[in-house]
């Protein structure tokens, strides 16, 4: 049997990268799949890929108005939600000292107040012993040069999965963080490096992990839909590295 029959999922950021792989597992394993994101063509050919059960919202999760409108749809289509994998993101590679305030708080509006608030709103639709998963990173605790914004921000991640594990344990709702390392996606395009310096960036990642490698979306999404389904009923709280290695040694 497949492990989420019956199901409904949301994944924000769901049009690419470990999102996109991740609600495309969530269908094969029987789900509903609500996925959001920015760009109304990507979601579009995302939902495409992702086959029938799919619905796609377009909206930004720092836009409080857009997540009402989410909600709103998801309530309307569905009436519960059962899984949430709060995945949306975005990160730039700059030095401390040339940080403007425009970036810090784009990082923070999206990384921080948007999965904040998406849970929040959420909490009405989550069906009682419903699974949480917060996308951090394992930049939330190993010190890495020029990101120190994007670190901050999944550190606050990290503590966010901790607390609400505590808040929501009344209603059985499990609430866990995912720590990816360096993963082939999209990412590496959209966070301020050239050409030149984001080839030289993915040339360097696989001597630093020791798997010797680096990972897939899909490997993230099965991890997800670890987290996501029965086989870690006894799981919360926990942040769960998905790195080769790279932070752990």
């Amino acid at each position: 049997m497949a492990k989420l029959t019956g199901k409904v999922a949301l994944v924000t950021g769901g049009n690419s990268g470990m999102g996109l792989a991740t609600a495309r597992l969530f269908a094969k394993e029987g789900a509903k799949v609500v996925i959001t994101g920015r760009r109304q063509k990507d979601l579009d050919e995302a939902a495409r890929s992702i086959g029938p059960s799919a619905l796609a919202v377009r909206g930004d999760v720092s836009d409080i108005s857009d997540l009402d409108r989410l909600f709103a749809t998801i309530r309307e289509k569905f009436g519960r939600l059962d899984v949430i994998f709060a995945n949306a993101g975005l990160g730039s590679f700059v030095p401390v000292a040339q940080v403007t305030e425009e970036q810090f708080d784009r990082e923070f509006a999206v990384n921080v107040k948007g999965l904040f608030f998406t849970v929040q709103k959420a909490l009405p639709l989550l069906s009682d012993g419903a699974s949480i998963i917060l996308n951090s990173s394992i930049a939330a605790f190993k010190g890495m040069e020029g990101v120190s914004v994007y670190s901050a921000t999944k550190a606050a991640v990290r503590s966010l999965a901790r607390t609400w594990t505590t808040e929501l344990k009344a209603r059985k709702i499990r609430v866990n963080s995912l720590s990816p390392g360096p993963i082939e996606t999209p990412i590496f395009g959209k966070m301020g490096l050239s050409e030149d310096q984001a080839h030289g960036f993915k040339q360097a990642l696989p001597g630093m992990v020791p798997l010797g490698r680096i990972g897939s979306a899909e490997e993230i999404a099965y991890t997800v839909l670890f987290l996501a389904s029965d086989d870690s009923s006894y799981i919360t709280g926990v942040d769960l590295a998905v790195d080769g290695g790279m932070a752990q040694v």
